[in-house]
């Protein structure tokens, strides 16, 4: 069954006002690039994210926070998007705050099926506030919810079309367990592949979790900051 469609707007046609969508990636390293454009351009609003971030203004969801289309953030980490700053600050965009390894397990929960589970970070801080805390062997515990989507909107480097993909490197960050928590699991490849060009040992989502997948293009790859170390001059050597 071949579940390639032929561009990123037709991968995200499906994508609702309102919609939960996990988006994969960590800072600006694998995430969708052109799946985001594709929202910014199909324009749907009120839309929540889960995500470790919101990237920057000019790149990832801080384009869409920017666009006035995002609603809520569930994530681990704030900086570097000025706009999600003055949204979240003004009360214009919900955020719900989470320790990062508490996200990831939560995405993860969602995708194996686990009702919940118990962990020590957050405890006695403001991430533990209203939820149920129990002591066991001594120490507190902080009871954490699994996490679900709409979509799950991945990236990956390479992909087949029986949906197989494989990560490359860190930009498998995310990507893994938020294809196995979305209603509806969409990614984008940078190379597509013919069935059988991935060795099985390679495959880090099988297709079974993959709704659709298409090649995408034009990839910027930013970096949120480059910090490059001066040139010592020949003088000073």
């Amino acid at each position: 069954m071949d579940k390639t469609v032929e561009s990123a707007e037709k991968a995200v046609e499906g994508v609702f006002d309102g919609a939960t969508i996990m988006m994969g990636g960590f800072g600006l390293c694998g995430y969708p690039e052109n799946m985001i454009a594709a929202i910014r351009r199909k324009g749907v609003k009120n839309l929540t994210f889960i995500s470790n971030n919101a990237g920057t203004d000019e790149y990832g969801i801080g384009s869409l926070i920017k666009n006035g289309q995002v609603k809520k953030m569930i994530m681990s980490y704030g900086g570097e998007c000025k706009s999600f700053e003055d949204g979240a600050l003004a009360g214009t965009i919900e955020v719900e705050w989470n320790p990062q390894g508490t996200l990831a397990e939560r995405i993860r929960a969602g995708g194996a099926g686990i009702g919940g589970f118990f962990t020590p970070t957050g405890y006695g801080t403001k991430v533990a506030e209203g939820k149920e805390t129990r002591q066991i062997d001594g120490r507190w515990y902080v009871f954490e919810k699994p996490l679900k989507a709409d979509f799950a909107l991945i990236k990956a480097w390479k992909g087949d079309g029986l949906g197989n993909l494989q990560y490359r490197k860190t930009a498998r960050n995310f990507n893994q367990a938020m294809a196995t928590a979305g209603g509806v699991v969409v990614a984008e490849v940078e190379k597509l592949v013919a069935p059988g060009a991935i060795e099985p040992d390679q495959v880090h989502t099988p297709g079974v979790y993959v709704d659709m997948l298409f090649q995408g293009s034009g990839y910027v790859k930013p970096i949120e900051k480059l910090t490059v170390r001066q040139r010592e001059s020949a003088g000073a050597r």
